[in-house]
């Protein structure tokens, strides 16, 4: 482990039993508290690179006072415009950022978009109330008008600060004011979500010390054989996997600890964004006992391993990892996308999170080859696997696992490999195999397609009746 990631694991291990002390706290504690904790740690880790914080915070909170009707899209191009600025600091002859800052920022960037969307939904249910005489039925709405204080305080809370989950105005300002929050469980929830923590932080030392990655910059790593070299991405990608899960599955332990993120189960919350059916209360609920409500810690969910690791396609990979930030880009990206199909929004959004997380061109590589994996998926389903009998079909996921596994590991070398040059020397070394292999799926997904359309009715004879329309 390098130095860096021993200061985000014991960052993220001491956040876990210091929640357990602001859950017997009140308001006040919680918010000046959880603000106070997250700013030290802001000022021990980022040092004098807190101000671009500070600077994203204050233009963000002048722009929904000044025009709170229509904050949204004005925040979402200063804060990317700063970011790009902070991405390329180094360039004004500014000291360069630490690992620690760019996250904080990162994590800063998506809150001041969503705070801004929640401003201006406020403000439109003020505005249908005064027109309708009725009190707006949206869900999730915060009660009021944040200040400079509140926003601070919301920033810079000590839970998910440089790791994530991402989460909202309101799910902060929910935990805030929870009712009696001795009483919402947190032990079991805790155990549950870490009893695989040991498992894969013992898989991530063992196996990044078999197969380091630096092993792949080197010269005597291509004098190495075909297979060995094909081989190497795997337990790459392997550790790379292992190093998240640990991580973000630590970060939600200290939002557990906290009752940060707890919802009755009623609720139906979505990770990132929290409750989407109204939920009754802890303190009014119908029987008087509290206890008997059942709890879910969803709106802080980030990761699910199993998820990630079993399921068949590419893009329900990609939903299972990091789920409060593509909920992020769900509702603030995709929404506003000027095009629907879904491999063209993937496309842009994947370019977007490329900007996120730094110029790196091996970043852009991994995104680009990600758009080529979706054409190939689309066109083989529609071509062979949805017609294929169930018994072909349970091989024919198997097959399509592998291939997702392989793509995976295959783009997961230019996250870590970093600069345009390591990474195309590893590719170019394994013959871009997942390229061409993905890019002759697409053909001949798109070649089975037509040769079935050929054969069908409706090839033969034009189109033929719908039976549901049949009189």
């Amino acid at each position: 482990m390098s130095p860096d990631e021993v200061i985000y694991l014991a960052v993220l291990l001491v956040s876990i039993p210091i929640g357990f002390f602001f859950k017997k706290g009140g308001l006040k504690l919680k918010q000046y508290g959880g603000a106070a904790v997250g700013l030290a740690l802001t000022l021990a880790t980022c040092h004098i690179h807190i101000l671009h914080s500070l600077i994203t915070i204050l233009g963000t909170w002048l722009i929904i006072n000044i025009l709170p009707r229509s904050c949204h899209y004005l925040t979402l191009a200063w804060t990317f415009s700063y970011l790009l600025f902070f991405r390329t600091v180094t360039y004004f002859d500014l000291p360069e950022p630490t690992p620690f800052s760019n996250a904080v920022q990162l994590l800063l960037t998506l809150k001041m978009v969503s705070l801004a969307n929640e401003v201006q939904e406020f403000m439109q249910a003020k505005k249908q109330e005064v027109t309708s005489f009725a009190k707006s039925a949206l869900i999730g709405v915060i009660p009021k008008m944040p200040g400079l204080v509140e926003i601070l305080c919301y920033s810079y809370c000590y839970v998910g600060l440089m790791t994530g989950p991402f989460y909202r105005y309101r799910t902060h300002h929910d935990w805030l004011n929870q009712p009696n929050s001795l009483l919402i469980p947190s032990w079991q929830p805790l155990l549950s979500r870490s009893k695989m923590i040991p498992i894969f932080g013992a898989l991530f030392l063992l196996v990044s010390h078999y197969f380091p990655l630096n092993d792949v910059r080197s010269d005597a790593f291509y004098e190495r054989g075909f297979l060995f070299r094909l081989f190497y991405m795997v337990p790459v990608f392997f550790v790379f996997r292992m190093r998240f899960y640990v991580a973000w599955l630590c970060a939600e332990c200290a939002c557990i600890s906290a009752a940060f993120g707890a919802y009755p189960a009623s609720a139906k919350s979505r990770p990132g964004g929290g409750p989407t059916v109204e939920y009754e209360p802890l303190s009014t609920s119908a029987n008087g006992d509290a206890s008997s409500i059942a709890y879910d810690y969803e709106t802080i969910k980030n990761i699910d391993p199993h998820g990630t690791d079993f399921c068949v396609k590419v893009k329900d990979g990609m939903r299972y990892w990091n789920m409060s930030v593509q909920w992020w880009l769900a509702q603030y990206i995709y929404k506003s996308a000027p095009v629907r199909s879904y491999v063209m929004r993937s496309a842009w959004t994947m370019l977007i999170s490329a900007y996120w997380h730094g110029i790196h061109p091996g970043y852009y590589l991994s995104f680009l080859t990600i758009p080529l994996c979706l054409a190939s998926e689309g066109a083989m389903e529609s071509g062979l696997l949805k017609h294929l009998s169930p018994s072909g079909r349970l091989y024919g996921d198997w097959a399509q696992w592998f291939l997702k596994m392989r793509a995976y590991d295959y783009m997961c070398m230019g996250f870590v490999l970093l600069t345009f040059e390591d990474t195309i020397r590893y590719w170019s070394s394994i013959y871009y195999c997942i390229h061409v292999a993905a890019l002759g799926f697409f053909l001949l997904g798109k070649m089975l397609g037509v040769q079935r359309e050929r054969g069908s009715p409706k090839g033969k004879e034009g189109a033929v009746e719908n039976p549901q329309r049949r009189e």
